[in-house]
């Protein structure tokens, strides 16, 4: 009962996930192709179905030394009494039925393609939209639901598709291919006179225990193989995410000297790899007995129960052969649960890592933050705001704000304080809190204190988050020479990964020339001068305001000079309780 009841659960989750795809805008698309490769999979059936007769006719002639009998099975159709009436020559057979598969194989891989396209699309935006992608990687653990979305989207989404579609489809073709092959089988063989009893279609029966008891002892050995899979996709992921960390973090790395460390956590995750593969290897190996004897038993037990039929002359050679083939589809067809276990260990594993993603993602959209509103004012306010960690610590509460249009604004504070938490509160990204933060309408745009470039063109990296191709080239010139990076003017164009490639001042001088390029009516700028000196800062900034008049700046910075360009200062200090609060600071 537990068994079915996970069986169950199982098939509730796949159909949950791959419902929409067909209920989508490429629904007809979808099941017209389904629907043909169903038709042709049951094609192949009837096909293997007249196999089995052509094997009866074959070996007959051959036992008989008839030559013109084996010629014409070769390549003519010959007309028997009874189904099929009728049975294609060898190469008839053998000529559909390559092109059955063949197209077969085509459709699904188009179908699978269509499908993983969809989904992957919907999955992203979904991921994406609402800056869920945001709120998952506050509440990220290893382990969670929530991890390494990248090899959910990448790997276990074509995993699903994948394996959703061939284990489907093998299924429907096996019952099929079962209930063809059962009903002759039942009326090929005489019925058994066994202690006065007679039991017709007695091959059937034998058919039948014999891979339910393969089905039952397949699922005791190998029903650990399911949490193992999921644990081995899980510690392949953590390894693949430290690899890419390393990567992008390179220079970082070489400076501190950090190799060695670097190269013990990289050990330690492949380790976990390599423990959990051994717990696989071992229960593989187990089922890999069972299965592969199982296989092996398959193949001279149809005859051992038929031979006394053809030693007594019951049977021709041709039939013996007929019933082989026959008692073996039956056997293999009760036995797909045997045969694909693996494969099912390995989707199961996958619905459990979507669903849970796709459950996560849902819950961050449900709990996006609302306490921020546009509104028509032209201030910002915050009213009774109270921001939380996403531990449940509060580090604002009840913080009233007020920041007109004019001039620029700074925060200053401690380290440590929930200055940048304070930003992530008023930018609406922030989804631990509650109280009210009015946003004045028009465009905003926030600089952290390291920057974000997309992989591709610097043009690209200066764009965003807007199309490179919406943007003016001399735009993006002027903006690069106003920030002092003039001479990247000529390679616009040149793909790189801009995070490695540029120092941290450089990449600074970079985001504020995507600034320049936007001209966004609002600019928080969190420490985004950190990495330049205070000169080259002050400069900067005064640029920024010159090129910029009608942009009101909010800032969080640390360097006098950049603070003395700001009329209006804001300082976080802690107050009673733990709990953070925001005065006006004196201007000098």
């Amino acid at each position: 009962m537990k068994f079915l009841r996970a069986v169950g659960a199982a098939l509730a989750d796949a159909w949950r996930l791959a419902k929409p795809y067909f209920s989508s805008e490429e629904r007809w698309a979808a099941l017209a192709l389904l629907g043909t490769i169903i038709a042709l999979n049951l094609i192949s059936v009837y096909l293997n179905v007249l196999f089995s007769y052509w094997y009866k006719i074959f070996y007959n002639a051959l036992q008989a030394k008839d030559a013109a009998g084996f010629w014409q099975s070769i390549f003519t159709y010959k007309m028997i009494k009874g189904y099929p009436w009728f049975v294609p020559g060898f190469t008839e057979i053998a000529t559909f039925n390559i092109l059955v598969g063949v197209y077969a194989f085509y459709l699904q891989q188009m179908l699978e393609i269509r499908w993983r396209r969809w989904i992957t699309e919907n999955f992203v935006t979904d991921w994406l939209g609402n800056r869920a992608h945001y709120q998952l990687s506050l509440k990220a653990e290893a382990g969670s639901p929530l991890d390494n979305p990248d090899q959910r989207i990448a790997d276990d989404l074509r995993s699903f598709v994948s394996n959703n579609l061939s284990l489907g489809i093998s299924f429907i073709s096996n019952i099929v291919n079962l209930l063809s092959f059962i009903f002759v089988l039942w009326f090929l063989v005489p019925p058994l006179h066994l202690l006065g009893l007679v039991i017709p279609g007695y091959l059937v029966w034998i058919a039948i225990i014999y891979s339910l008891v393969g089905t039952y002892l397949t699922h005791v050995i190998g029903w650990k193989l399911i949490p193992l899979s999921f644990q081995q996709q899980q510690v392949d992921a953590d390894f693949r995410f430290n690899l890419i960390r390393v990567r992008e973090n390179t220079e970082q790395i070489a400076l501190y000297g950090g190799e060695a460390e670097e190269g013990v956590g990289l050990k330690q995750r492949f380790h976990a790899i390599y423990l959990n593969w051994w717990k696989i290897m071992k229960r593989t190996k187990a089922l890999n007995f069972f299965t592969i004897g199982f296989s092996q038993v398959a193949i001279i037990f149809p005859i051992l129960i038929a031979a006394p039929g053809y030693f007594s002359g019951l049977f021709t050679l041709g039939l013996l052969l007929q019933i082989n083939n026959i008692f073996g589809n039956v056997q293999g067809s009760f036995s797909w649960f045997v045969s694909s276990y693996p494969q099912l260990v390995g989707w199961r594993a996958t619905v459990q890592r979507l669903d849970g993603f796709e459950r996560a993602v849902k819950l961050a959209h449900a709990h996006r933050p609302d306490h921020v509103a546009v509104a028509a004012d032209a201030a910002l306010h915050a009213e009774d705001l109270t921001v939380s960690l996403p531990d449940g610590r509060e580090l604002f509460a009840g913080a009233n704000l007020a920041i007109e249009r004019g001039e620029p604004v700074v925060i200053t504070g401690p380290s440590g304080t929930g200055k940048s938490t304070l930003f992530r509160a008023l930018a609406g990204i922030w989804p631990f809190g509650r109280g009210r933060v009015s946003r004045p309408s028009g465009t905003a745009m926030f600089l952290p204190q390291k920057p974000y470039f997309p992989l591709g063109s610097l043009k690209r990296a200066v764009a965003y988050p807007q199309q490179e191709y919406d943007v003016d080239d001399e735009a993006v010139r002027a903006a690069l020479d106003d920030v002092g990076l003039g001479g990247l003017g000529l390679r616009l164009e040149h793909v790189d990964n801009w995070s490695l490639r540029m120092s941290g001042g450089e990449q600074q001088r970079l985001a504020l020339a995507r600034v320049l390029v936007a001209k966004p009516d609002w600019l928080f700028l969190d420490e985004a001068l950190s990495a330049l000196d205070e000169e080259a800062a002050a400069s900067l900034f005064a640029m920024l305001r010159a090129r910029l008049p009608a942009t009101q700046i909010v800032s969080i910075a640390h360097h006098d000079s950049v603070i003395r360009l700001h009329p209006r200062r804001l300082r976080v200090r802690r107050g009673e309780g733990g709990h953070a609060r925001v005065d006006e600071a004196e201007t000098a």
